[in-house]
């Protein structure tokens, strides 16, 4: 049997050193920034030994993953819940609590979004599949609740998995201008701009819908599309 320390036991020190390199981390990857930042600081940010570090991660890359995907887990999590509590709400209702939770998760710490879409793109291969990951992931989320909405008869029935792509980078582009702009942009106005967008882009308002060749456009659009709209 492991022996315990101070009443603490072997386990969970190794999970408090852990979440302290983690905090460590995050907070330096977001001041000082991922590439200038080095392992001896997280360590000592931590108040762990580099020897302890290295029985957690295979380097600082590693962090970084596993902050990323402690983000995006952690949000997925909470708007998964939220929807699970509107289950038989309207598409409408459903569509802007998927936006409104995701937003208040990742903007409660403004490193959060700065190490999502700033600090960890562009460093590896390996990170930008993971990143990759996600962005279908979220899009897979969207896409589904298009769908839901095009089935209840609010949405036009269509392929939205190029829509949903869409607006995720549309959300990780307001997001990352968030956390940079100064003074701090109003986190409601960030929200009601996403949800105005999310909804306008699947409900695809009439005028939209009318002009020729656009996704979700009325059959007769389509067609005059097709013919080139030529005079007869």
């Amino acid at each position: 049997m492991a022996r315990t320390y101070g009443g603490v036991a072997p386990e969970q020190r190794r999970a408090d050193r852990r979440e302290r390199l983690l905090a460590a981390a995050l907070e330096l990857f977001t001041s000082a920034g991922f590439r200038h930042t080095k392992i001896t600081e997280v360590c000592a940010g931590a108040g762990v030994s580099t020897r302890n570090f290295y029985e957690e991660f295979t380097g600082k890359e590693d962090v970084l993953r596993t902050l990323h995907d402690r983000i995006n887990s952690l949000a997925l999590d909470h708007v998964t819940a939220a929807l699970d509590a509107v289950a038989d709400a309207d598409a409408m209702t459903r569509i802007a609590t998927l936006l409104d939770v995701f937003i208040d998760t990742v903007t409660v710490d403004p490193r959060l979004p700065r190490l999502n879409y700033v600090e960890a793109v562009g460093v590896s291969a390996e990170l930008e599949e993971q990143h990759q990951v996600w962005v279908d992931r979220w899009a897979t989320f969207i896409e589904t609740e298009a769908r839901r909405a095009a089935e209840h008869g609010v949405a036009p029935d269509r392929d939205y998995r190029l829509t949903a792509i869409a607006l995720v980078g549309a959300a990780t582009g307001l997001l990352r201008e968030w956390q940079a702009h100064e003074p701090p942009l109003p986190v409601e106005a960030v929200g009601a701009e996403l949800r105005a967008l999310m909804l306008a882009a699947i409900m695809r308002p009439e005028k939209i819908s009318e002009i020729a060749g656009n996704p979700g456009a009325a059959p007769s659009v389509k067609e005059s599309s097709r013919m080139g709209d030529r005079p007869t």
